[in-house]
């Protein structure tokens, strides 16, 4: 049987900059698509951008041009800074895309037919930075509770989905499925907003054109949030029966931030209920980013721009710094001086130490040929025991969406690697000719272990474990085979490392 598994970013507003937590979900993303790939399964992996609303069109206005020119413009920074990255997505979905718009009109389509759609007149207080009605009784001194900008009163015709009528419904699953919301503080959270009662929402506009106008009434378009979400089926190939639909619907995980959680938990899940389509099987929500203690904003001028972190850095130290530094779910601070430590003694003295010394030394003893070892020792068997273990704790932790721990999992078995060296003594074994079998035990059980770590290593930082595999003499595919101590062969060429993560000042100069 096939193992499947569906990964989803949110898709990214087209007037936005791509800033660090666009690049934090992206990234969590890539790491659980690679890892199940590892592991065997069939993946895809969806992100995309957001390219309709009122915000879109003012922009484009102000800017004199078109909403789809300033789309097409604007949406090159997130592809690019995609490719950057590192990211390794099936498929980019962009809501002015003409297959989307087709799943869309169906949709909308198939909750209208069932009753759940409705004609009425809306009046509440509306922000358009986020897109959202509010009641006056929400607001705090009559700005959106979210993003404390002004709101303005707004009276209009508007279709309106039923979303009262999914509350029981959606608390029953809610609470079948204890895995549904994740983390535990975010699903206790959307419990106590959808206990306190779910209101019809307003599903349409007509106080601006650009979006995708609502089936037999064009003068309305449908709501942004309505058409966005949407597009984690829409790529799939909705409302057609295709193949992607029928083996990676439901989605395994939608990887969102906080702030975008009750769209998803609550709007998303309601309007699925509705078109009759089963609920995603995880919605998670991380937390947010700050930048030395401070929220990031313009006016701070401290917004952590990802493409100057990875020229600065590199791609795999960023990878790593932000898997990391703060476990998945809480909110997390970035400052350059964290980042270069993680770089000094993770990267360059841990991992890269281990590598360059173990290397050097096959080098130095056995011409760089990798000598095949004898009877295991009691010491030896222990290691090798750790990083067996080592495969089955990875994938518990990314089970969990616990990067860090994962992470944390693979440096036990890389810092066990540096005192197996120090305990076995390698250079005073070499003096001994009569323990040349016991030095060629040694060295084979220091580089397979750190064979099987590159292995696990390549979902977080892809060049890195190429390259560490390469100096073992291992030209094989990254694959869950892999993952099986003794797969380094005798007589392989082992080729001195050089350093893989130079060591940077605490200027951040290397």
């Amino acid at each position: 049987m096939s193992k499947n598994y569906y990964v989803t970013t949110p898709i990214y507003y087209v007037n936005d900059v791509p800033h660090l937590g666009h690049a934090y979900t992206t990234l969590a993303a890539d790491v659980l698509a690679r890892h199940k790939q590892l592991k065997g399964y069939s993946v895809f992996l969806l992100t995309g951008t957001d390219e309709h609303g009122q915000k879109v069109e003012k922009a484009a206005n102000a800017a004199g041009e078109t909403p789809l020119e300033l789309a097409d413009r604007v949406v090159k920074r997130f592809q690019s800074l995609w490719d950057k990255l590192n990211i390794s997505y099936s498929d980019f979905i962009r809501t002015t895309q003409e297959r989307h718009k087709k799943g869309v009109l169906e949709f909308f389509s198939r909750v209208m037919a069932q009753g759940d759609i409705y004609l009425g007149e809306y009046e509440d207080w509306y922000c358009t930075p986020c897109e959202t009605f509010w009641t006056e009784t929400q607001l705090i001194d009559f700005k959106c509770p979210d993003c404390n900008r002004p709101t303005e009163k707004l009276k209009e015709e508007s279709y309106f989905f039923r979303m009262s009528k999914y509350q029981e419904a959606l608390l029953a699953h809610i609470e079948a499925n204890p895995e549904f919301i994740q983390p535990k503080s975010r699903r206790n959270e959307i419990i106590s907003f959808v206990k306190e009662g779910l209101r019809d929402i307003s599903v349409s506009r007509t106080s601006f054109t650009w979006g995708i106008p609502v089936p037999g009434n064009p003068r309305h378009v449908i709501y942004v949030w309505f058409d966005a979400l949407t597009n984690y089926i829409t790529a799939l190939g909705y409302p057609n029966e295709s193949e992607n639909m029928t083996s990676f619907w439901p989605a395994d995980v939608h990887l969102i931030g906080k702030d975008i959680l009750r769209f998803h938990a609550v709007y998303w899940s309601t309007f699925l209920m509705a078109a009759g389509l089963p609920l995603p099987r995880k919605v998670f929500a991380h937390g947010w980013w700050t930048v030395e203690g401070q929220k990031m904003s313009k006016s701070l001028q401290n917004v952590v721009e990802p493409n100057m972190l990875i020229d600065r850095y590199g791609v795999d130290a960023v990878r790593y710094f932000l898997m990391r530094e703060v476990p998945f779910g809480l909110d997390g601070d970035f400052s350059h001086s964290a980042m270069i430590h993680r770089i000094n003694s993770d990267l360059a003295n841990d991992l890269g130490n281990l590598l360059n010394r173990s290397t050097a030394m096959v080098n130095k003893y056995f011409g760089g040929i990798l000598p095949a070892p004898e009877e295991l020792s009691e010491l030896d068997q222990a290691y090798r025991a750790k990083t067996e273990a080592l495969p089955g704790q990875v994938d518990a932790c990314l089970d969990d969406l616990a990067f860090s721990k994962a992470l944390q999992a693979i440096w036990e078995v890389i810092s066990a690697g540096n005192k197996y060296i120090d305990e076995t003594a390698p250079w005073s074994l070499a003096k001994d000719p009569a323990l040349h079998g016991r030095l060629a035990t040694v060295m084979y059980c220091i580089l397979e272990s750190q064979r099987i770590v590159f292995h696990l290593l390549s979902p977080f930082m892809p060049e890195t474990a190429v390259k560490g595999l390469g100096y073992l003499g291992w030209q094989e595919p990254i694959r869950e085979s892999g993952l099986a101590w003794g797969g380094l062969q005798a007589d392989t060429k082992i080729i001195k490392a050089e350093a893989l993560f130079p060591r940077i000042d605490e200027k951040g100069e290397v």
